[in-house]
């Protein structure tokens, strides 16, 4: 299958973000969170390589890949797959709004 191109939505630019900022004064390095991005570009990757390879969502337009306590949520599109959210799964799912 072809790859297909990646687009962050603002959202999840600001998710990966926070979450990646969290990380750093949390631990006073930014190792972590370096490597937290990394994995995180790496799922990208597979999903424009495999875009059905997430999890269905109630929605049906929407696809959910795991990466270690966080779920990213996509959606394909014609010309692309759009990340929506980045969302730690950690939290109350009734702060997730799509």
């Amino acid at each position: 299958m072809a790859k297909q191109k990646v687009v962050w939505s603002l959202r999840a630019k600001n998710d990966r973000l926070e979450i990646l900022e969290f990380w750093i004064e949390h631990n006073q390095s930014s190792s972590y969170s370096r490597k937290l991005n990394s994995l995180f570009r790496e799922a990208t990757v597979f999903i424009s390589e495999y875009p059905t390879v997430g999890r269905l969502t109630d929605d049906e337009k929407v696809r959910v890949k795991i990466v270690r306590d966080y779920l990213i949520f996509y959606e394909i599109q014609k010309s692309s797959i759009v990340i929506l959210t980045i969302f730690n799964s950690r939290r109350d799912p009734e702060k997730l709004k799509l």
